[in-house]
């Protein structure tokens, strides 16, 4: 598939696959060239800071408003519209990977593991976990309930949108914005992660004192140039809408947008481009430093999600405990391993689980992971060939039932056998 992007982060672009399609100097909603349509996808209210408007403007060859009623989509079962209602006790859990599913593919392998908020709120964030061993083929999917982050662990992802096109292999991130249309294709087996952001759109956070220069680089976003199918043949249109997802089929394919300018749109990220700030005297920073992207919520400095990395980085400190310490948290944290081994955990997380430690839930490195640091010698060394996320947000997490009964059995015996301190 060949693929052009253009650069940095939040930029209003233009392009156009057609030379001459993009109106110069104004929208031109009457008479578009070629005929096409204007129409105004807006990722934000009409009456937003100018700094938080997000929309797009997109000359396509059919209407997005020319479609049948949608009826409910039953293929994908374990996409959950909700999570379990009762009690939850506040335990920490662990997952295995999920099985890969023979003959699904992106959409009909998706499994909702945890989800806070309704939709509908306009907050929260639900993860899911994809599982795909075949590319979606005359369909396509939308999110009217939030933006999807694609997070590859296994085999890459072609991602076809509205927009243009995306190569997204494991290393890298997706974020498709809210109601983007777009389709998923895979080479054999695939497995993911997906960041199902209900609230308001994924940002760069704010640097501070860290000062102009360090974490994720605008500059090193990828925004696709624009690409569009003529395809006069019967396409599904799946929507995720409250929770739920609905069908409709249209006669040609909706990924017909000529040209495009505007802010809103999807776009990749290389993990490996984050520039990692950390302590060179003593202690251990907090994980903050390690936030790719954020959404706020309405208090300040308390995001309704944060994606966080914890990537290759050399650690120097002087008498400084090199993994994660023991700590809880009012941030609920979700954490997966995109590959290698993460430093807090000596086994038991693989490369494709998820674990959970919601609010307030002591955690930090097992036994062995403490005994190894506490005894090492505080010396430069070089975390490599890892890379861990995780997914953080202030409001609690609920997993599904498939989830809760698939959590491994003894994810807390990771933190038995620690010897009692002795005091003089």
């Amino acid at each position: 598939m060949t693929t052009g992007y253009l650069t940095g982060f939040g930029s209003h672009f233009e392009t156009e696959a057609v030379s001459g399609a993009l109106p110069k100097g104004r929208n031109s909603p009457q008479r578009p060239a070629y005929g096409l349509y204007a129409e105004q996808l807006s990722g934000s209210s009409f009456t937003s800071q100018r700094h938080e408007n997000r929309r797009s403007w997109l000359y396509r060859m059919r209407p997005t408003a020319d479609h049948r009623p949608f009826t409910a989509y039953d293929g994908a079962p374990l996409l959950a519209p909700g999570t379990a209602k009762e009690p939850l006790a506040p335990n920490r859990l662990r997952w295995d990977p999920c099985d890969l599913p023979e003959g699904k593919d992106f959409v009909d392998g998706l499994v909702t593991m945890l989800a806070n908020r309704d939709p509908a709120d306009l907050e929260g964030v639900a993860v899911h976990v994809y599982r795909a061993t075949r590319s979606m083929e005359n369909r396509v999917l939308v999110d009217a309930d939030g933006e999807m982050l694609i997070i590859p662990q296994l085999g890459g992802l072609r991602i076809a949108s509205e927009l243009g096109r995306l190569e997204v292999p494991p290393g890298t991130i997706a974020v498709i914005p809210r109601g983007v249309k777009f389709r998923v294709e895979v080479d054999g087996d695939s497995r993911g992660y997906v960041a199902e952001n209900h609230g308001m759109p994924l940002r760069l956070p704010d640097l501070g004192p860290i000062g102009a220069n360090g974490l994720a680089n605008p500059r090193d976003f990828e925004t696709p140039v624009a690409w569009f199918e003529d395809k006069d043949e019967p396409t599904e249109v799946i929507q995720k809408s409250l929770g739920s997802l609905w069908t409709t089929t249209l006669d040609h394919s909706p990924l017909d947008v000529v040209a495009w300018h505007g802010n809103y749109a999807p776009y990749r990220y290389d993990l490996s481009r984050f520039n990692v700030i950390g302590s060179i005297s003593f202690d251990h920073p907090d994980p903050s430093i390690f936030t790719v992207l954020t959404s706020p919520s309405d208090v300040p400095g308390r995001a309704n999600a944060d994606f966080v990395i914890f990537p290759p980085r050399w650690m120097v400190g002087e008498d400084t405990f090199r993994p994660p310490w023991f700590h809880r948290n009012v941030m609920s944290e979700a954490m997966g391993l995109i590959y290698g081994a993460y430093d807090a955990k000596a086994d038991g997380f693989q490369p494709g689980g998820l674990s959970l430690h919601n609010l307030m839930s002591g955690h930090g490195p097992d036994v062995e992971s403490w005994r190894k640091a506490s005894e090492a010698e505080l010396k430069p060394v070089k975390i490599d060939g890892t890379m861990a996320f995780m997914v953080e947000t202030c409001w609690p997490y609920r997993p599904t039932h498939y989830a809760l009964d698939r959590a491994q059995p003894d994810y807390d015996l990771a933190w038995n056998g620690f010897p009692k301190a002795q005091l003089p």
